[in-house]
């Protein structure tokens, strides 16, 4: 690539495919020079540094998931719903292991309220409009949703499920299975 071709975007995404390579930790600026054929000092002209730039690949992934769980979710309620968000979510990770590293990043107060980090929750609180639940009952699902996708999906990633014989993917249906039920019975709120 010639140096004309350097843009903040197209470093950005470069960087992201990058981490879905080498992991999200291992993105350098020397890297990405080398990617794009040109000195390191270059790029700097492009982003402010090594921060900046992981502040952009984490804005991207966040954009990208919210769009996919977006579409997923169209037409759906409930249940429905529930699995397509989950399983957007789920695949996107599987998919693209650096960006969703990149998602857990934090972001200053300003870089998460210019992120798609807010959509997310907007989409979650689009699923639970299907169980009616209400504050704050509702926030309290949001976490545990996100929570549980989290916590499941980085289990599952990092290979901590390989130790039993049952299907990761049968667990995977029986966790959405239990959050619905769980979701459909909500315990009142003191």
């Amino acid at each position: 690539m010639t140096r004309a071709g350097v843009t903040a975007a197209r470093l950005t995404e470069a960087a992201a495919d990058l981490a879905d390579e080498v992991g999200f930790e291992n993105v350098t600026v020397s890297a990405l020079a080398r990617g794009f054929g040109v000195k390191d000092a270059s790029l700097y002209s492009h982003v402010k540094n090594v921060q900046e730039l992981k502040v952009r690949v984490a804005a991207l992934a966040l954009t990208e998931l919210a769009d996919r769980a977006a579409a997923a979710l169209t037409g759906r309620a409930g249940k429905d719903a529930l699995v397509a968000f989950a399983n957007a979510y789920r695949d996107y990770a599987k998919e693209h292991p650096g960006r969703y590293a990149a998602m857990r990043m934090e972001l200053d107060p300003e870089g998460a309220a210019a992120s798609a980090a807010r959509r997310h929750s907007e989409l979650t609180r689009a699923i639970l409009r299907g169980y009616e639940l209400r504050e704050p009952a509702q926030t309290d699902a949001v976490r545990l949703l996100h929570s549980a996708f989290f916590g499941y999906v980085s289990l599952e990633t990092a290979g901590g499920f390989r130790h039993h014989s049952r299907e990761v993917d049968a667990s995977w249906s029986s966790a959405l299975d239990a959050l619905d039920a769980l979701l459909r019975n909500w315990p009142p709120t003191s």
